[in-house]
């Protein structure tokens, strides 16, 4: 089978269809970093100022390259049917050459990483919760304590009898602490890293 790219990921490769093949093996060095380390700004930097190009092109064509071999492993493309991809995609048989060595070498560690990623962890399900209020006390003839009791459901798995109870009690004041932090990790998952990571991955 031939690999199909999304349109965005197709043009960041065919950015290295234009190289020499030792170009391109020192970006195959630098997708090789991406996946151990993540970006390196500082190594686009260099690379950019050496080719005299942008550093989006850079990093643009590094993560292309990195999503070819990592949507190569989803697919389990085997050694021929990569070699066939990547001549379709417009590379020499010398870039070739490089890329599926490449491919060969990470492919095993590639391919167990995405299996640890596509672990399948609890979910949410459903919630219930009940307001009450403390007023008075054998110590305390008037008081306002205030709590919130949360009944979290949790699915295991794709059945509906595997849904655990999380009971939860807390006040307002800390309930709207939790509020914020999850609202502030929301919005780092809508980060750029992070949706260029998931674009790779998906």
């Amino acid at each position: 089978m031939l690999l199909t790219l999304k349109p965005d990921h197709k043009r960041h490769v065919l950015l290295l269809t234009g190289h020499t093949p030792q170009v391109l093996q020192d970006f195959c060095k630098l997708a090789l970093d991406y996946l151990q380390k993540g970006p390196n700004t500082k190594l686009y930097n260099a690379a950019a100022q050496k080719l005299d190009v942008e550093v989006n092109v850079i990093k643009n064509s590094v993560e292309g390259l990195v999503n070819l071999l990592i949507e190569s492993c989803r697919y389990k493309l085997n050694s021929e049917d990569f070699r066939d991809s990547i001549i379709s995609l417009g590379f020499s048989e010398q870039q070739e050459v490089i890329l599926s060595k490449l491919y060969n070498v990470k492919k095993d560690e590639i391919s167990n990483t995405l299996k640890d990623i596509g672990f399948k962890l609890p979910e949410y399900h459903d919630m219930e919760w009940r307001f009450e209020v403390q007023i008075a006390s054998r110590a305390l003839l008037k008081q306002v304590a205030p709590l919130i009791t949360l009944d979290l459901s949790i699915k295991n798995s794709d059945k509906d009898e595997n849904i655990e109870h999380v009971l939860l009690q807390t006040d307002p004041v800390n309930l709207s602490h939790i509020t914020q932090q999850l609202e502030e990790a929301l919005q780092e998952g809508y980060s750029q890293h992070i949706r260029r990571l998931s674009r790779a991955i998906k």
